[in-house]
């Protein structure tokens, strides 16, 4: 099944990633969230460990456009696409680390412009509407 999804963190004009589709290994309209975060998590473990591993100095195709360069340094973070490390993601370990984030509050999940707030909460897929996931960004500080 084909889902839309967007990417955002809090306080930034642009989201970090576009509205993008993903093809999820499930049939049925009714699902859970925690069964949909897994099989989203499984989807982007797949596709990171089908990437080739670049042991160059530079790689010219994935330098990024002037325009986006901006994008990326608002980020914090300008990276071009290499993968240094040469290890494959662990699926279910990435999976577990995905559910703990969620229940920690590290992001937040939003459907049809509803926030979902439980694990066991079911998700009707047959609306077709955009998943926005937000990145929760904590604020630093001190009591001293």
């Amino acid at each position: 099944m084909e889902i839309n999804v967007t990417v955002k963190q809090l306080g930034k004009k642009h989201p970090i990633l576009s509205e993008q589709k993903l093809e999820i290994g499930f049939n049925d309209s009714m699902i859970s969230l925690e069964n949909l975060l897994k099989l989203i998590v499984q989807q982007q473990v797949e596709v990171f460990n089908a990437k080739s591993f670049e042991l160059e100095g530079e790689d010219n195709t994935k330098i990024p456009l002037e325009n986006y360069l901006n994008i990326l340094t608002d980020t914090g973070k300008a990276g071009f696409g290499n993968i240094y490390n040469q290890k494959k993601a662990d699926l279910q370990k990435a999976q577990e680390n995905a559910i703990q984030a969620f229940e920690d509050g590290m992001f937040a999940v939003f459907y049809n412009d509803e926030q979902l707030e439980d694990l066991k909460q079911i998700i009707d897929l047959s609306l077709q509407q955009t998943f926005a996931f937000i990145r929760l960004t904590f604020l630093a500080g001190s009591y001293w």
